[in-house]
């Protein structure tokens, strides 16, 4: 992962033997580096290891944000036992298998109705669901503007790479209109969804929108999305080069995330307002409303009541 702090670990030094006489001849190992989280915890902690290396393509955005991630939850410090990540199918769902958390990798596009009966049936766990353009949007969007309108208290990571990378590079909602895929060989003619107008209209109370380039900002988005109390949606613009890059002007990664510099300026920037073609980025909603579980409560208690009356 990049952008990690390093510290040297002790330990002893090869060519050494048993009685702790040098040997001659042998070679001295070089010290280990052992990558570390901002809170002084190694980054390795967070991850299960058995399960690397990875299977995202080389140049992928999704581990940047996995990096990012693992950092927000580190300086919230939350405990592992505390968080539940709940996937579905895709790249990004692979998040959740590489995460020592508690985890749920479940059906296409039904993450979010798993999650809601985790989140109630344990309010006081932690919900993280990192998904893609289809489990959020397409197959998933049902569950994805109901679980906006119930206002539930966890944080819904949206990885938009404008494909669908693991079936083969088929369109998505996300793709946008006139690019190739393998599904749209003469190129798309839909548009795309826009995710932070979409959240925002189905009733989603924190909504933001960051990129894997912008890596500082995308840890300090995600920590006050998982602060915050209530339905929280984060779309993170992550490169796919392997797929949309190939069949889109062969890009490799590095153009991509230029991309995204270049093609992206914060809400209320003089950037943004001297060209309002660029994808605007930052936090767009944030506001308090009571949370989906809380209400849940209020019945459970009338509940009670009316039954503990008729008695």
């Amino acid at each position: 992962m990049s952008d990690t702090r390093v510290k040297k670990a002790g330990g002893k030094e090869s060519g050494v033997n048993e009685t702790g006489v040098k040997e001659a001849g042998v070679k001295e190992a070089a010290p280990q580096e052992i990558r570390t989280s901002p809170e002084g915890k190694p980054v390795e902690y967070y991850l299960r290891d058995r399960f690397m290396p990875h299977i995202w393509c080389g140049g992928c955005g999704h581990g940047t944000v996995l990096n990012g991630l693992i950092r927000s939850v580190d300086e919230l410090g939350l405990k592992k036992r505390e968080i539940v990540m709940v996937s579905g199918i895709g790249c990004s769902a692979r998040m959740a298998g590489y995460l020592d958390f508690h985890t749920l990798h479940t059906l296409h596009g039904r993450a979010l109705a798993f999650a809601t009966g985790v989140k109630l049936s344990r309010p006081e766990l932690t919900i993280i669901c990192p998904l893609g353009d289809g489990d959020a949007l397409a197959i998933g969007g049902n569950h994805f503007i109901h679980a906006a309108r119930r206002n539930i208290d966890m944080t819904v990571l949206i990885l938009n790479n404008r494909i669908y990378g693991m079936t083969g590079g088929q369109y998505s909602p996300l793709s946008g209109c006139g690019i190739d895929a393998s599904t749209a060989p003469y190129s798309t003619i839909e548009d795309a969804f826009d995710t932070v107008t979409l959240a925002t209209a189905a009733g989603a109370t924190f909504v933001a929108r960051t990129t894997s380039f912008h890596v500082h900002e995308l840890q300090d988005t995600l920590t006050r999305a998982i602060r915050h109390k209530g339905l929280s949606v984060v779309e993170v613009l992550s490169q796919c080069p392997t797929h949309f890059g190939r069949k889109n002007g062969n890009l490799e990664a590095i153009q991509m995330l230029k991309d995204f510099r270049t093609g992206t300026a914060r809400i209320g920037s003089r950037q943004l307002e001297n060209n309002p073609g660029l994808i605007p980025r930052g936090i767009f909603v944030e506001k308090d409303k009571r949370e989906y579980c809380d209400h849940y409560l209020d019945v459970i208690e009338r509940a009670r009541g009316k039954s503990g009356a008729s008695r």
